[in-house]
């Protein structure tokens, strides 16, 4: 019966809203008769990428409950939990890092979790060279001490407790199962509390709780969790309100307005550490001229976007690090909405007429992004220039993006960003450091000098004022060329159920819900 409700609920079309409620709930009440289901929504795909050696997207949610790290950071308390390391030590230089490992832990494939087995994750994951990987660049080798014990030897100084909590590519898996093909056909081998049971797509999956979880299940757990992607805010906000849904990642401020007095829905207004960011064309006429990505990073109208796009919940950036993080800084230059500069930057390249039009691509399912788009294609438009603006799954995104075939990319490129790990070099690094098979940096900048600084100062020690002045020297070479610009820096607006118990908000872990923890009241 269980396998074929779970089945019933993965076939589910959302063309009738009042059918899909209906059956949805029916399901529901029918499995938490025998089970303890809780269900999480977000309004983009749920796994864009199955593969955990090559995650960057919104598949974090699902991911940090498949698959664990060794440890994890609490960016409220600026503390480390052990999870799959138990203790660990650094060298004076903070160039050798030695952890021991839990013992007794299992991969859902029922093999053991080894200093082995860490070393052969973290190595598939460099040599793979997607997603997030690059977050292992300061790693010269790995090494085993014995079973439980693995020593990490730097080729510079880095913070790595923040590398291997990294919310992407520090998962640890059963490298016994570890093929590209077998990961996307919809299975895992991590050592998390959940385990995939059943997809669909990339748009739903259910997991199961993994009975031999090192953790144990003493106390109350979910025994399943649907992840759900629903496109439409109304429906999301509906699902939540009758009690279809226990979490939603992010509502429109509308919606979030709306269900403030909703005594069945809790409502929490939370920092975060995640922008919008736009990624120019830097080797695409006529965006190759830093003047017109100038002119074009004034001709957005900051303060509407936060106003309309987020409702006001957050800030106009000031340069590409976040509000809240170490490294942002009001002495980071920026930009401002002025048509009049923009104009005279355009005639000062050579363009005083625009008469341009670019290919603007973006993520689907995010209202705030689209009127943020909306926002600037009008103010465009009386400059002459157009944007066509395209919402898009990330796959199809990406294709475009990395295509071989420069011809073929797009000309502008916005997403979300938020830290691989709870430094400013992920939103550093991550975009805008030379790459020649680009994974993240998709406005193909390249600078050498860029490029030095940062290897410099990923040396400094964290939070320090040489690191926080590097910080903002690195910004400012970026707004200077306009590489690419952060236009808003975002407030999390969450919903769930007020039954929902044990969820607490990390801004290292954007949109993850540790089901582990929680319980329904």
């Amino acid at each position: 019966m269980k396998k074929g409700i779970s089945v019933f609920l993965f076939r589910m079309g959302l063309a009738s809203l009042f059918l899909v409620l209906t059956v949805f709930t029916l399901s529901i009440v029918v499995i938490a008769q025998e089970l303890q289901v809780a269900v999480h929504l977000q309004g983009a795909e749920v796994v864009p990428y199955w593969d955990p050696s090559d995650g960057a997207s919104g598949e974090i949610g699902l991911m940090n409950n498949l698959y664990e790290a060794l440890l994890r950071y609490d960016a409220a308390t600026n503390t480390f939990t052990p999870i799959l390391a138990t203790s660990y030590e650094q060298s004076e230089d903070a160039k050798t890092w030695t952890f021991k490992l839990r013992e007794g832990v299992k991969f859902h494939t029922g093999n053991v979790m080894n200093a082995h087995a860490v070393k052969a994750s973290i190595d598939r994951t460099i040599e793979r060279g997607r997603g997030s990987s690059y977050i292992w660049s300061p790693v010269d080798s790995i090494e085993v001490i014995d079973d439980y014990t693995i020593r990490f030897h730097l080729r510079q100084p880095a913070p790595l407790d923040l590398v291997v909590a990294a919310g992407y590519c520090a998962y640890i898996f059963d490298p016994a199962y570890c093929d590209h093909d077998w990961f996307i056909a919809g299975n895992d081998s991590g050592t998390g509390p959940y385990t995939v049971e059943s997809s669909e797509g990339s748009e739903k999956v259910i997991t199961k709780k993994f009975d031999d979880y090192w953790g144990g299940w003493e106390g109350k757990h979910f025994d399943r969790v649907v992840f759900l992607s629903v496109s439409e805010a109304s429906t999301r906000r509906l699902m939540l309100e009758t009690g279809q849904a226990d979490f939603c990642e992010q509502l429109p401020p509308t919606d979030i307005e709306a269900l403030q007095d909703n005594l069945a829905v809790r409502v929490e207004v939370n920092p975060s550490f995640q922008n919008l960011m736009v990624l120019y064309n830097n080797q695409r006429t006529p965006l190759d001229n830093a003047l017109v990505r100038r002119a074009m990073s004034y001709l957005i109208p900051y303060e509407d976007t936060v106003a309309v796009g987020l409702g006001g919940y957050g800030y106009v950036s000031r340069g590409v690090i976040p509000y809240g993080l170490w490294g942002y800084s009001d002495r980071v230059e920026t930009f401002t909405y002025s048509p009049t500069v923009a104009k005279a930057l355009l005639t000062q390249a050579g363009y005083p007429d625009g008469g341009f039009k670019f290919l603007l691509t973006y993520p689907a399912g995010y209202e705030d992004i689209r009127k943020t788009v909306e926002l600037w294609r009008a103010a465009c438009a009386e400059l002459n220039i157009t944007l066509d603006t395209r919402a898009m799954p990330t796959a199809e995104r990406n294709a475009i993006a990395r295509s071989p075939d420069p011809a073929k990319r797009q000309d502008i490129y916005l997403l979300y960003w938020w830290p691989d790990y709870a430094n400013p070099d992920s939103f550093l690094s991550g975009m805008f450091y030379t790459q020649e098979r680009p994974a993240y940096n998709l406005g193909y900048y390249s600078n050498p000098v860029f490029d030095a600084l940062i290897d410099y100062a990923i040396t400094l020690p964290t939070g320090s004022q040489e690191a926080i002045d590097m910080m903002v020297e690195l910004q400012n070479i970026l707004q200077r060329d306009a590489a690419g610009i952060a236009v808003w820096d975002m407030q999390y607006l969450r919903a769930m159920n007020t039954s929902l118990q044990g969820y607490v908000d990390n801004a290292a872990y954007p949109n993850v819900v540790f089901w582990y923890d929680c319980y329904r009241e």
